[in-house]
């Protein structure tokens, strides 16, 4: 498990989108001839269905960021599209300075377009824990390097009220030799549907690190998704980071070679 230290920063832009399969599948959790609360849902089908709530086979969004500090802020527009897991490219739209900025990933490997310099740079590994664009989410967050599904284990912890919701409270344990920054994350899921409502992060001493709100639930893109995520470092006053997704698609065709170099440098 690699330290999250290095980041000090959450899980995005994963952030970053209700398909009748997901719905299905929540439903088989939490069907509702077994709605007593003695009655436990199957802890992957939750995260599995919230995922792919917010994830679909492909998908558009335009974003803002707004990157919260004691003494200023700042906000970054953006364009983002996604094919499954293997595939995403972050286009930045706004302000001037960064318009043309570009993020790239292919498979495990990520790549950065800086059209000020005319280059194009490979980001590592150990890079990815890092912030974005100054942000509290990090490079990782942004292509969704690490994945909830497949590198945690999860265990239902109990029901729980979340930002004024009725909620599965869920504890995501790494798996061995797993990608990944945190050394836990409990998830807040709604009983009701596949959202999820709050997100924290522990690093490997059990030490809360950030807290992730979502909120302001919309249907976008034939789908009830939260449009506002709020990511606070909890150890450093007056810091946070608010992404405000303003439009959203979900399962168009798009193709693979959709996702390269010549296409990033080529998008405005």
């Amino acid at each position: 498990m690699k330290n999250p230290q290095c980041a000090r920063n959450s899980a995005i832009l994963n952030t970053i989108l209700l398909p009748t399969a997901a719905a299905a599948c929540l439903l088989c959790a939490h069907p509702a001839t077994a709605a007593s609360p003695q009655t436990t849902p199957d802890a992957t089908a939750l995260v599995t269905a919230a995922d792919q709530n917010m994830r679909g086979e492909t998908q558009y969004a335009e974003m803002t960021m707004k990157v919260v500090r004691p003494d200023w802020s700042r906000e970054t527009s953006m364009k983002t599209w996604s094919k499954g897991r293997d595939y995403a490219l972050v286009l930045i739209t706004a302000p001037p300075r960064d318009k043309g900025t570009a993020f790239l990933k292919r498979g495990t490997e990520m790549w950065n377009w800086l059209p000020t310099v005319d280059r194009v740079i490979k980001i590592s590994p150990s890079m990815m824990l890092q912030p974005w664009m100054g942000s509290d989410f990090t490079n990782d967050d942004l292509v969704r390097e690490s994945s909830v599904v497949n590198d945690y284990t999860h265990a239902v912890a109990g029901e729980d009220t979340a930002n004024g919701r009725e909620c599965w409270k869920v504890v995501l344990t790494p798996k061995t030799d797993a990608p990944v920054v945190w050394g836990s994350v409990t998830m807040w899921i709604e009983k009701s549907r596949p959202i999820e409502v709050r997100v924290k992060y522990f690093d490997d001493t059990g030490a809360l690190v950030n807290v992730e709100n979502l909120t302001q639930v919309k249907t976008m893109g034939g789908r009830e998704i939260p449009t506002l995520m709020t990511m606070v470092p909890v150890n450093k006053t007056g810091h946070s980071t608010i992404l405000a997704i303003e439009s959203c698609t979900f399962n168009q065709p798009l193709e693979d070679s959709f996702f390269s170099e010549q296409n990033m440098k080529r998008l405005h």
